[in-house]
């Protein structure tokens, strides 16, 4: 990697209709043939949150996605096809008699280069009775810039990113069905992460209703300073920005938090 070198990214605000496999992959297929039809091809692209299945959890042994198989064979397939990185969102996945809420991500040639299942399930819409948390951090590697994952609630814990950092990370990647009331959390937490890591976070929050719950997208690609360089609305859209990674060594030179920190101590 290049200190100059420029990521352009899109990210996929969607709606995601509860419950129903065949609709949201049929609507993603179309979001994705947009994402890459634009003016400038992005070089990575990112989705919500659970978006096969949505938070159909009282039936989600019966709809998630068996090994992941269906996901990684058609996100890989438009990889391979259009030449670009996916980090897949997340979706609900089973395997043996387990469900996860799992991200797969994905290379130019349509290789998997990582994957991780969400380790903080939220209590406040039952994921704990429903879902198996992951047991490991999500690290990999966008065009040769390192970079982190995690899934919506997972940004209340600062630890976690901070130990991505602390391993090389200079982008983190947010997947999230964040609901409203909590759009001041979201948008704070989100530039909290950027700002005491000095990295860029991109995140993807899905739109629309499930049940009686509301979410309000905002998906947002937030720089090394805290400074929002693209956010979404409430509705469908595909976000874009470009990433300049030279921002990220330049900031961590600035205000060397690093090299500062006092781990004996804390």
């Amino acid at each position: 990697m290049s200190d100059g070198q420029k990521l352009n990214v899109a990210v996929l605000q969607m709606d995601i209709a509860i419950g129903e496999p065949e609709t949201n992959f049929a609507k993603l297929a179309q979001l994705l043939e947009r994402a890459v039809s634009g003016p400038r091809k992005p070089d990575l692209i990112v989705f919500p949150e659970m978006w096969n299945t949505g938070y159909a959890l009282d039936r989600i042994r019966d709809i998630a996605d068996r090994e992941g198989e269906r996901t990684r064979e058609f996100v890989s397939a438009f990889c391979r096809k259009h030449g670009v990185n996916v980090v897949a969102g997340s979706v609900a996945e089973l395997n043996g008699d387990r469900v996860r809420n799992t991200i797969y991500a994905f290379d130019r040639a349509g290789t998997r280069i990582g994957d991780y299942s969400k380790i903080h399930l939220f209590r406040l819409m039952d994921e704990e009775k429903y879902l198996h948390a992951g047991d490991r951090v999500g690290e990999l590697s966008v065009d040769g810039v390192p970079a982190g994952m995690m899934i919506c609630y997972d940004i209340r814990f600062p630890e976690l990113t901070r130990k991505l950092a602390l391993g090389g990370a200079k982008l983190l990647i947010v997947p999230a069905e964040w609901p409203h009331p909590r759009l001041h959390h979201w948008r704070t937490l989100l530039t909290a992460r950027a700002i005491e890591n000095q990295m860029y976070v991109v995140a993807c929050n899905r739109v629309g209703t499930s049940g009686t719950t509301s979410f309000f997208g905002h998906s947002m690609v937030v720089d090394p300073w805290g400074e929002i360089v693209a956010e979404g609305g409430e509705e469908e859209a595909i976000l874009t920005a470009e990433l300049d990674m030279a921002v990220v060594d330049q900031v961590r030179r600035t205000i060397p938090v690093f090299a500062d920190r006092r781990p004996e101590l804390y």
